[in-house]
């Protein structure tokens, strides 16, 4: 009598002052049978759930959670709890809760019952208490007694969120079995599933962060390591333990709910302010993993943006946010402390000469992983200044994986994203440091620096999440006897880990999506001066959108996408007596290299078929694969692409794109490019264009190569100069674009030779054969005359001559 009083009073507060910010899934994509019962289920008993639900079943449609049900006869509530309620201090004896809806199918034949489990939760603290109002307000893993509900509602109302798992059939659960197995069984799945469910939205419990890290220092294997520095450095036990607890509070990071709250609140106004939206593609691939595996993020890393904009991403869409990993570098006053609470930790730069910090961190990471937390970390370590994908270091790939073997009982999976952006705010600092300018330090007061420009247009930015990996599946393949050694270093990690930054990387690359400036980017820098007539570069946009996927391709068409481009202030319009032309100045033609080389990968193979048409009007089908395939495991590991066992598959594809965009034509016997005079032809050309930098940064490197005799220069001597000679070829064609000549691209180039088998090390020299002679040969026949002269000449210097006739 008491809870029917109460009901209409709290049903008047709930909608007068409860907000639900999330419903998930949306509740008519539920798919209920409404000629069925249903039940609704909730994990414990809670008036204010109950009536929240009540209350949502009547805004969306669906049956009545407040109903009366008649089951064998019986009267039976719409909704029930998992739990048994509470009577004084003790529980009421267990009862078995979805008798009556079982007996109901014995009474009706051919009947069933829906169940339908609700989750709802009254703010999302990470399970720790934060004072007293916290303690009785927040929605941890404890359960919840009378006040502390009521205080919830009122603390909490306006961050409710609800979630609706999948109706389940009780007649199927049934399948041959009596009513109490059936009820166990029901149960026992409903349980699993409202623990996954919490586990996905509020994360493992978590200690508080002194407790953390006495625990890590009083760990055996960080013992070891006090003991044994203490012993090389003649000093006491107990200073170098203060030392690691100093290290261990260094580290950790402090996670709060009222800083994720107020993070939640800054941030939404922020991503308003800077952005005009944040598109999120692949969260399902996600939840799916969240309730029952250890979740490692390993997004690209192109801003400072990138760790606040996918955490944010996460917190409002249900799940966890990570800990993250950031350099130290960020831990500056007032920055630091508010970054620490909202899930940062940080680590040094390098610490492999320090095993007193290197133990106190892997003991920090492995409680971290062991219990379930999710992180995030950036594989590439640094923001990519060119904009392309940086080579995947091994630092924190070979920690996780050392301390999933140390414990694999919890699944873990890694989940490559990929964030692209319309346009970042650290454009103007890249450009200072591929010039040669020192990377400025990060201080609070570089935060009014950035400030100033939160008035100018950002565009869009999107989250995109790829192909998770599962570790256990990933270290079964590439290590099959990874859990039955247990050493600190075990023999199989050398091999494992890159392998494991290589396909992270593909599976990035793969996730990403094109956007607006993309496009123009890829179609304007092909060009030989960064102009072009709009008509031209409307009908190259369109060719290639199409030449993707359509959920990589952005919305709209390309009048919307070059008007959007030039509203950003990326590039310029100028109406002209026979057409409007968009140019970009030399500045603006800088800055979008950054965000062509973000997407230059998804048209490599393309790209490469149309330059093969440079220099040749028609090829058979044989003839293209033997030029190409040399050359396409080497493209392909520069910019991450998987690389498919049968190439001509590949190349089919490709040819089959080009051809539906006639942009080649079969004659029955070979491929052929269009003449010269049509516009087709000018289209091929300028998507050939997209993978000449690549092509000729191969053509100088292999030049330098075989000018020597084989065994004379050094992997280090040979990736200088060829950044020295492709330096002098931007510099002589008049292009201002240090990211041609990075040193990165020359030293991965080399160590993709080596990784193909072209080169070798000899007394650290590299060493070549017959073999690589005859590619290079081949790989010459795709560059047209003209082009292969210019670079002929460019390698006929002083040097590379004195060493040809040594």
């Amino acid at each position: 009598m008491a809870a029917n009083a109460l009901r209409h009073p709290l049903r008047w507060l709930l909608s007068r002052w409860v907000e639900v910010r999330l419903i998930e899934p949306d509740p008519a994509s539920l798919a209920l049978d409404p000629a069925l019962p249903t039940l609704y289920v909730l994990p414990h008993p809670a008036s204010s759930d109950a009536a929240l639900l009540g209350e949502l079943c009547r805004q969306h449609g669906l049956p009545d959670a407040d109903a009366t049900l008649t089951l064998a006869g019986r009267a039976h509530p719409a909704r029930l709890s998992l739990s048994p309620p509470r009577r004084g201090w003790r529980h009421r004896t267990h009862r078995a809760p979805f008798l009556s809806a079982l007996q109901h199918l014995d009474h009706a034949t051919g009947s069933d019952v829906q169940l339908v489990p609700v989750s709802i939760f009254w703010s999302r603290a990470p399970g720790k208490r934060f004072g007293l109002a916290k303690l009785l307000a927040d929605d941890d893993w404890q359960l919840v007694g009378r006040l502390r509900r009521l205080w919830s509602v009122l603390v909490n109302g306006r961050n409710v969120e609800v979630h609706f798992g999948a109706p389940l059939r009780l007649a199927e659960l049934r399948d041959g079995r009596d009513d109490a197995l059936t009820n166990r069984k029901a149960a026992r799945l409903l349980r699993v599933h409202f623990r996954r469910m919490r586990s996905r939205v509020l994360g493992p419990d978590l200690s508080h962060r002194r407790t953390l890290v006495d625990g890590v220092v009083a760990s055996p294997a960080v013992r070891q390591v006090i003991q044994e520095v203490a012993s090389a450095q003649r000093r006491s036990p107990r200073r170098i333990e203060r030392r690691a607890r100093r290290y261990g509070l260094e580290i950790a990071s402090n996670m709060s709910y009222p800083v994720l709250r107020f993070m939640d609140q800054l941030l939404t106004r922020l991503w308003n302010r800077l952005y005009d939206g944040v598109e999120v593609q692949g969260l399902a691939r996600v939840k799916a993993l969240a309730g029952d595996h250890t979740l490692v993020y390993v997004p690209c890393h192109r801003s400072h943006v990138d760790y606040l904009l996918l955490s944010y991403v996460l917190y409002r869409d249900g799940l966890m946010p990570p800990h993250v990993a950031a350099g130290r570098n960020l831990d500056m006053p007032l920055i630091g402390g508010l970054l620490r609470r909202g899930g940062a930790f940080f680590l040094r730069r390098s610490f492999k000469d320090n095993r007193l910090y290197g133990a106190v961190f892997n003991e920090y990471l492995h409680r971290l992983i062991a219990r379930g937390h999710p992180l995030e970390y950036f594989i590439e370590g640094g923001r990519s200044r060119s904009g392309r994908m940086l080579p995947p270091r091994p630092g924190m790939l070979a920690m996780t994986l050392r301390s999933h073997s140390r414990d694999a009982s919890r699944p873990l999976a890694f989940i490559p994203v990929y964030i692209g952006y319309e346009r970042i705010l650290e454009g103007g600092s890249y450009q200072h440091e591929l010039h040669g300018g020192k990377k400025r330090k990060e201080s609070p007061l570089g935060l009014l620096r950035v400030a100033r420009q939160l008035r100018e247009p950002f565009g869009r930015v999107a989250v995109s999440v790829g192909e998770p990996l599962i570790a256990d599946a990933f270290l079964d393949h590439h290590a099959p006897r990874w859990r039955h050694e247990h050493s600190t270093r075990p023999n199989w990690l050398s091999q494992a880990v890159p392998a494991l930054g290589d396909e992270l990387a593909r599976r990035i690359n793969a996730a990403a999506t094109l956007n607006a400036v993309n496009l123009v980017a890829l179609v304007l820098l092909a060009t030989p001066h960064r102009a072009i007539e709009t008509r031209l570069l409307s009908r190259q946009l369109a060719l290639l959108a199409d030449c993707c996927p359509v959920t990589q391709r952005p919305a709209g068409d390309p009048a919307q996408w070059i008007a959007r481009v030039a509203e950003l202030g990326m590039v310029q319009r100028r109406d002209q007596a026979l057409g409007e032309l968009v140019l970009a100045s030399p500045d603006q033609a800088e800055r979008l290299s950054w965000y062509r080389n973000n997407v230059l990968h998804l048209f490599a193979a393309p790209a490469l078929v149309a330059f093969a048409f440079r220099n040749h009007t028609a090829l058979h089908q044989g003839e293209l694969i033997e030029r190409l395939a040399p050359g396409w495991p080497i493209i392909a590991r520069e910019l991450f692409l998987a690389v498919p066992e049968d190439l001509s598959e590949t190349l089919d594809q490709a040819v089959s794109q080009l051809a539906a965009q006639g942009l080649l034509s079969h004659d029955g016997e070979r491929w052929q490019r269009p003449a010269p005079h049509l516009e087709a032809f000018e289209q091929l050309r300028l998507l050939s264009q997209l993978i000449q930098p690549t092509l000729e940064r191969g053509y100088l490197l292999l030049n330098l190569l075989l000018a020597a005799p084989s065994a004379r220069l050094s992997r280090d001597d040979l990736a200088e100069r060829g950044r020295q000679l492709a330096e002098r070829l931007a510099l002589l064609s008049g292009l201002d674009a240090p990211e041609f000549f990075d040193q990165r691209l020359f030293a991965g180039l080399v160590d993709s030779l080596i990784e193909e088998r072209w080169l070798w090390q000899q007394d650290e020299r590299l060493c070549y054969d017959a073999r690589l002679v005859d590619a290079a040969q081949r790989a010459r026949e795709l560059f047209d005359p003209a082009l292969r002269q210019r670079l002929m000449q460019l390698t006929a210097t002083p040097e590379t001559q004195a060493d040809s006739e040594r």
